[in-house]
């Protein structure tokens, strides 16, 4: 399967939509967002540009994305207002994500984000109305997607724990799956699956490093946020768990008749959860970058509004996972197929809590 053609969240603005159904990640960003906000002044402050260069990466097309840079552009604007004393600089923002994700969306919004910032602006004498440039740059960002030397800030949210394929590892000379028990790394997974997950993961993350400093400024920063698990052991009720509430659920569906079991044999996901001490090894072994900030965090369990726990995650991940879901399977176990995930979902967690974690890491560029 070819990731970067089939692999993006779902568009538009409909229910299933990740627009809909990011809240999840938003809470997350909500509960880092100092941290961002800090990081990308004292870069300002730092290098004082009369340009800066700042990457999204993974921007998918929910409203996240231009909230994240309304929060940015404040802050940056209001450190030129009251610790400069001079205007603010030119902005030159860059939206990445695959090609095939849904950037009219974003695009479509720019109208009233301009105006909200313009009304933002409204009485500040010293600010003045900054120029401000928006431009998508469709592409895998496990290479390289911009000209040397011209960003300064470089902000990505749920999107490093994606892998830039499907490890290859995972099948034998003749294209048997290892794996056939699970989709990921599970207590019924060989030794071998989650060596060549571990592979890939070091590998797109030092070639993801390498591309973005030759991209940076000297003196440039990352905030990278990504989904991870807590010690060595693959097997727990974190991020693993809920592919195994999935593999289950496709299972499910399999001893109805409705998926075939060869099909979902042969299916599994590009999805690395690291630890803390694979990230730290990673970097210090890339050399590129210094790590100033490396924190484990967990999102409160948000509930949607008339809808059980169960059903608010499987909304998240069918508006994440559907494109290849369907892909492999067909679009006709859609509906069906989530139902079941919700449900299993609300199950577990009468059982047991199950404890996604998070990692940000905040990278600097010598």
């Amino acid at each position: 399967m070819d990731v970067e053609k089939v692999f993006h969240m779902t568009g538009g603005v409909g229910e299933t939509s990740y627009s809909r159904n990011s809240s999840l990640q938003k809470k997350a960003s909500d509960m880092v967002k100092h941290i961002i906000l800090e990081t990308v002044e004292e870069v300002y402050l730092a290098t004082k540009p009369k340009s800066i260069g700042i990457a999204d990466l993974g921007c998918s097309s929910g409203p996240n994305t231009l909230s994240n840079l309304k929060d940015i552009l404040d802050k940056i604007e209001s450190s030129c207002r009251k610790k400069l004393e001079q205007p603010a600089p030119e902005f030159r923002v860059f939206l990445n994500d695959l090609p095939t994700n849904d950037f009219n969306a974003i695009f479509q919004a720019l109208p009233e984000f301009h105006q909200l910032l313009k009304q933002k602006r409204n009485g500040h004498e010293n600010g003045g109305t900054s120029n401000i440039y928006i431009a998508a740059y469709p592409g895998s960002f496990y290479g390289r997607l911009f000209p040397d030397h011209c960003l300064h800030f470089i902000y990505s949210s749920y999107s490093l724990h994606w892998l830039s394929r499907v490890p290859p590892g995972l099948y034998d000379e003749q294209g048997n799956s290892l794996n056939k028990n699970s989709i990921y790394i599970s207590e019924h997974s060989p030794s071998e699956v989650s060596k060549a997950y571990f592979n890939q993961f070091e590998e797109d993350l030092s070639l993801f490093l390498h591309s973005r400093s030759d991209e940076l400024v000297s003196g440039g920063k990352m905030v990278l946020i990504l989904l991870g698990r807590e010690g060595f052991n693959h097997v727990d009720r974190g991020n693993a768990f809920f592919w195994k509430i999935l593999y289950q659920a496709l299972k499910n569906l399999t001893s109805k008749g409705e998926v075939e079991k060869e099909k979902l044999e042969s299916y599994d996901v590009h999805f690395y959860a690291p630890c803390k001490e694979e990230i730290e090894a990673a970097v210090k072994v890339n050399g590129c970058f210094e790590v100033e900030r490396l924190e484990t965090f967990e999102i409160e369990k948000a509930i949607a509004k008339g809808m059980s726990y169960g059903t608010t995650v499987a909304m998240t991940v069918r508006s994440i996972q559907e494109s290849m879901v369907a892909h492999h399977f067909g679009e006709a176990i859609i509906e069906e197929l989530f139902q079941e995930y919700g449900r299993l979902v609300d199950e577990e967690m009468a059982k047991e809590e199950i404890r996604p974690i998070t990692f940000l890491l905040l990278l600097r560029k010598p």
